[in-house]
């Protein structure tokens, strides 16, 4: 039985927002598209939506249609070499048999994202848990061996260095986390787990790329509680996508509406919570507890 085909990787889906670009300040109609080029409208709105990659040959036809110039054309080239498979997977393939294709492809979006926006109801965000607590939620239950456990943990520490502000290359991500108490109350681990956990909440929400908000539990039943979920931020004309992870896989949205209705979510949720410092006292209360 055939595979189903995973998400687009983040450099395809720039390559179709240049290409959408293109022909728009072309001011062509995928049909005129066609009838100048014979690129069939079918082709020209799978590799504007990022559901194909194309070939270099097709590539200089559109090129030559719209009137690239040379050196935006070695661009977009180079663009479409690197848009098979995922980037961070290029960068640490030694990882590839122990995360799922899901996470990989989400990985790859987030290390080129902008900023993200997380909430988070039962665990701690990924790219704030510490490698103890990290190690605890890894060892699921589904019978992954222990170096499989111990490669994972390691793929989510690698993960956080995007939050540094010495990345190479690149300046940090801009995190934003909402929290639910109910995931800071939950004890991982053991105390001592849980103490250095919340120890580095406070530790990362100093940073000036980091927000750390929880929301308490006198707050009741709020909207978006039953929910986790990403939103990534490109920018550069790269539509933001949603991710949700659950136990039947990776889902990424990326309609225009899908991707407004979670924004408007974690505007109520942050609006919600307490300030980051007033989240920042009270898991600094929580340790002491």
């Amino acid at each position: 039985m055939p595979r189903p085909a995973g998400p687009p990787t983040v450099r395809l889906r720039r390559l179709a927002a240049e290409l959408r670009a293109l022909r728009t300040e072309a001011e062509l109609t995928r049909e005129q598209v066609e009838l100048q080029t014979g690129v069939n409208q079918a082709t020209l709105w799978r590799l504007e939506k990022g559901q194909a990659k194309p070939h270099n040959g097709t590539l200089e036809t559109l090129f030559d249609l719209y009137g690239v110039d040379e050196a935006r054309r070695r661009n977009l080239i180079e663009l479409a070499r690197g848009a098979k498979s995922p980037g961070w997977l290029r960068q640490y393939p030694h990882y590839s048999d122990a995360i799922s294709d899901g996470y990989a492809a989400y990985m790859s979006f987030e290390s080129e994202a902008k900023s993200v926006t997380n909430y988070e109801s039962l665990l701690i965000p990924g790219l704030l848990q510490t490698e103890g607590y990290a190690r605890t939620i890894m060892v699921d239950g589904f019978g992954a061996d222990t170096e499989t456990v111990e490669r994972r943990v390691q793929v989510r520490m690698e993960r956080q260095g995007i939050l540094s502000p010495q990345r190479a290359g690149r300046a940090p991500l801009e995190f934003w986390a909402v929290i639910d108490e109910a995931a800071l109350r939950r004890e991982v681990g053991g105390l001592s787990v849980m103490r250095a956990q919340l120890g580095r909440l406070v530790e990362l929400g100093e940073l000036p790329n980091v927000t750390v908000q929880v929301i308490p539990f006198d707050r009741g039943h709020y909207r978006g509680m039953d929910n986790s979920f990403s939103r990534l931020r490109f920018g550069s004309g790269v539509p933001d996508i949603v991710h949700v992870e659950g136990i039947a896989g990776d889902l990424f949205l990326e309609s225009e509406a899908e991707v407004d209705r979670f924004g408007l979510v974690f505007d109520h949720l942050r609006a919600t919570a307490l300030s980051p410092r007033d989240s920042s006292a009270l898991i600094a209360a929580m340790m002491r507890d």
